[in-house]
Order: C-alpha cells, then structure tokens, then sequence
C-alpha cells in the first residue's frame, strides 16, 4: 500500500463546510441580486458599425446613453474602427437612430448591420438554457451510475451541482453580464469538471479491488494523490488558456473567460474534496466493487 499518500480525506469536514457556505452565499447572491441577464435572454438590439477612424469606447457609451438609450454595451469586432453595440431598446430602426447619433458629432459612421432580439425569444432562450443545465446533469447522473456505482453517480452530480451554483453565484454577487457565451461556459465547466471526477473515480475502484488492506478513506487519499499530478497539469494549463483569453479576448469573451475560469478552480476542488467526501457519507467501500463470484465458486473471494 503506498505510504506517502497525502491525507486529503483528514481535512473532508471542513472543506465541505466550505463547499457549502459558497453554495449557500451563491444562492443567496442570486435571490437578492439576480443575475444580470445580457441581451440573449432580456430582448434587445445589435448593431454593428464601421468608423473612419477608431473611436473611443467610453466616448461611443456616453455619446449613446445621453441620446437616452439603456444599457449600452460597445465592443470592438475584429478591428479597431469596426464596433458591435448592444442596445436594451427593440425595433427595426434602432440602428438607424444609433448611426444618426453616432454621426452628430461629425464622426464617418457606417452601418453594418442591425439585429434585433425580442422579450418573448430572451424568455425562451433563459429557459431552454436552464432547461439544458438540468438534462446535462440527469445525463450525467445516468452515466456514472451505470458506469460505476450509485453512489459515485449521486456523488459526481451534487458536486457538479455545486460548481454550477458557485460559479453562476458569482456573476449574481458582482452583477457580471450573464449571456449565452456564459451559457456555454457554464456547461463546459460542467464536461470538464466531470472529466477530473472520473479519473478520480475510475482510480478509486481500481484500487479498490487490488488494495486487500486499508480503509475506504485511505484507499481514496491514495486514488487523488496518483491522479494529483495529472489533475494540476489539466487545471494549470487549461487555466493558463483561459487566463491568457481573458486578457487578450476583449470584452466579447470576457465574461466567458471568467466563468471558466472560475468553473476550472471550483471544480477542481470539488473533483478532490466534495465528490469524493460524499461519497465516504454515502457509505462506499470495497464491497461495492467486487465483482461477483463465478457459479461453482463458492467460499471463494471475487477477484478483479
């Protein structure tokens, strides 16, 4: 049995303490502030513009939001002289009356193009998104109980429960735009962090059925410590992706870049701690994975 295991499980109470205090202040984040839904999911207007010079982005907000449009959002596209602004307004001329603006100044302003999404399609969209999230996690509660065990399969699910929670939590506390590109970032998080709580799992088993001696608690310090490595070098790499996005992506995948990265933080703890600590709560042991014995075998133990 490998003596230099590190004790992850000694330190299982408090780090599910914690687990839930985040899981409790995100949910409590999003009753009290709301999510700061962008226009995907509220209804609003995109336009697309071309100057003659690069603008400032700050000026092209105020210019707009003096005019009385709302919740005004400009992003360079590809260039420095091309924008996309997002308007809280609805309607097919709204892109005309941004341009018109736009050039009171005197400025060169080119429209592009002007789409528009309506309340009734923003509904439609926050729910199948909400929709998307719980089928992803019955999916997944289906997979790893019929590839593992129910327990690991109850286990993996709650902790991925709790990396979508934290995650979508935070964008409620600091009030984060929240739109498809988060969406999507959000189930991504959910794939990758099950990826890691599967090699966990996987490595479980496996050890076991070949470790004759030792407690569930020691068998599972000894499966995370030789998936350690493999786990830091996934989490570091992918984070260093998703950080060097962050930087360099500008404000159209910002807030995408955030959520991942948050996501790959929270779920590599969870992937270490909380699936693993619920796991030892719902009882797993060696007996679980036995396989079971041959017809004619009796009084003879099951081996792998």
């Amino acid at each position: 049995m490998m003596t230099n295991a590190i004790r992850f499980m000694r330190l299982r109470v408090p780090m599910v303490v914690l687990a839930l205090v985040l899981v409790v202040g995100s949910i409590a984040a999003m009753i009290v502030n709301g999510l700061n839904y962008g226009l995907d999911f509220t209804g609003g207007t995109l336009v697309e513009v071309e100057y003659s010079e690069a603008p400032e982005l700050e000026a092209v907000r105020q210019q707009l939001e003096e005019a009385g449009f709302s919740n005004v959002v400009a992003q360079q596209f590809g260039t420095e002289t091309s924008l996309v602004i997002r308007l809280q307004e609805e309607g097919e001329d709204v892109g005309r009356q941004v341009v018109e603006t736009l050039r009171a100044d005197g400025s060169e302003v080119e429209l592009r193009r002007s789409e528009y999404v309506g309340g009734q399609v923003g509904s439609e969209l926050r729910e199948k998104g909400g929709l998307a999230m719980l089928l992803a996690l019955g999916a997944i509660l289906v997979y790893v109980g019929f590839r593992f065990q129910f327990k690991f399969a109850m286990s993996s699910v709650v902790a991925l429960a709790h990396d979508v929670i934290i995650t979508v939590g935070a964008f409620a506390l600091f009030q984060w735009d929240f739109d498809l590109t988060v969406l999507a970032a959000v189930l991504a998080v959910i794939g990758y962090s099950l990826n890691d709580t599967i090699v966990v799992f996987d490595r479980v088993r496996e050890n076991f059925r070949k470790i004759r001696k030792g407690t569930p608690e020691e068998v599972i310090d000894i499966s995370i410590t030789q998936t350690l490595a493999r786990t830091l070098v996934t989490s570091g790499t992918t984070m260093v992706v998703t950080l060097i996005l962050f930087i360099f992506g500008g404000d159209a995948v910002r807030n995408f870049s955030i959520a991942l990265m948050i996501g790959i933080g929270i779920g590599t703890f969870s992937s270490i701690y909380v699936a693993t600590a619920i796991a030892l709560m719902m009882g797993v042991s060696k007996e679980d994975f036995l396989l079971p014995p041959k017809e004619g075998a009796e009084g003879v133990e099951a081996r792998p």
